[in-house]
Formats: structure tokens, C-alpha cells, sequence
């Protein structure tokens, strides 16, 4: 608040305001009120969120600026799809166990998560199942595994034929490798 900075957040609904009702008993959206625990008046609203059961749920916002209650929404639900992104790459692609010390282990980890959603992605859009919104990033992490690991082995295991292929040669053993298209 000192440097000008406004604050759009979500908040539970059972934050207390100074009076002691919850913000769920609030009945009019964009009101100015006061939370137990600021020393500043915010504006409090909110919206429904539809979850992947069809069902509707009630998610509170505050802004620290007086705005109206439809921008608070507005900007709530924006809020939420973002931190949707980021619980899914949290908890779908290894980044809550993140533990790296130095700047070049953070790359590291950020590439390596980055190329684990992007193969998922891949992984997803190639099947029948891309015509609906939103992917089951555990699904699609799953075909990944099944469709691009055993390829990857196998070229692994031929590269490494390959190189000893000498080796194998001066034993007296000629390997050929063919490939037949069916």
C-alpha cells in the first residue's frame, strides 16, 4: 500500500470481518468492509466457479482497491485460472518437489518440467480424447509414458548395438538390424 501497489486475491469464506460475521454472510457484492487481521479497509466480492462435476462453487475475492464488484469478479476469475495452470504444474510435473540450490539447478528443473507438460501435451493431443476442453493431466502423462518411452528405449538399445558393433564384429559375431514396416 505504501508503493501504490493494489492487491486483487482470493480469500476463504470463512474469513472474519471486525464485526465477527463471516465473508460468506455478506449479501451485497463490492462493499467496503473491513477483515480481522488489516488495518485497511478492502472491497469484497465474489462469483461461482464451475467444477469438473457441473456443480457451482462460491469463491470469494477482496481487492485492496475500491473497484466495482463486477472488475473484482472479473479479475477473481482470471486469478483462478491461472493458479489452475500452476496447481497442475505444481503437483502433474514435479515442481513441488522442488529443492535446487543454485540458479543453474533451478534451470535445470524448470527444463525438465517443461519438456515432461509439453511431451504430456503431445502426448494428449494425439488421441481421440482432444475434442474436450481440458485434458486429465495424469491420463495424458500416462499415454506419454506408454507411447514415447518404449521408443525411446528401443532407439537407446539400437544406438547402443551400433557403437559395439565393432566390438561384437571382431568376436566374430555380425549383428544386422533391419526394419520392416507392417
Amino acid at each position: 500500500r505504501k508503493r501504490k501497489f493494489h492487491v486483487i486475491a482470493g480469500i476463504a469464506c470463512t474469513r472474519k470481518l471486525v464485526d465477527g460475521r463471516c465473508v460468506a454472510q455478506l449479501h451485497k457484492r463490492g462493499q467496503q468492509l473491513r477483515l480481522r487481521g488489516l488495518k485497511f479497509p478492502v472491497s469484497v466480492s465474489w462469483y461461482y466457479f464451475k467444477r469438473d462435476d457441473g456443480k457451482y462453487e462460491k469463491r470469494f475475492v477482496l481487492s485492496t482497491k475500491a473497484l466495482k464488484a463486477s472488475t473484482i469478479s472479473w479479475w477473481g476469475k482470471r486469478r483462478w485460472q491461472i493458479e489452475s495452470w500452476f496447481k497442475t504444474a505444481k503437483h502433474r510435473f514435479g515442481l513441488h518437489r522442488f529443492g535446487q540450490g543454485t540458479l543453474l539447478g533451478v534451470y535445470r528443473w524448470l527444463v525438465l518440467s517443461l519438456i515432461s507438460y509439453i511431451l504430456a501435451h503431445w502426448a494428449y493431443l494425439s488421441t481421440a480424447l482432444a475434442s474436450t476442453n481440458l485434458p486429465d493431466w495424469g491420463q495424458a502423462a500416462q499415454i506419454a509414458l506408454q507411447t514415447i518411452f518404449p521408443q525411446l528405449v528401443l532407439l537407446l538399445l539400437l544406438l547402443d548395438i551400433e557403437r559395439l558393433r565393432d566390438l561384437a564384429f571382431s568376436q566374430g559375431i555380425d549383428i544386422q538390424i533391419s526394419r520392416c514396416k507392417i
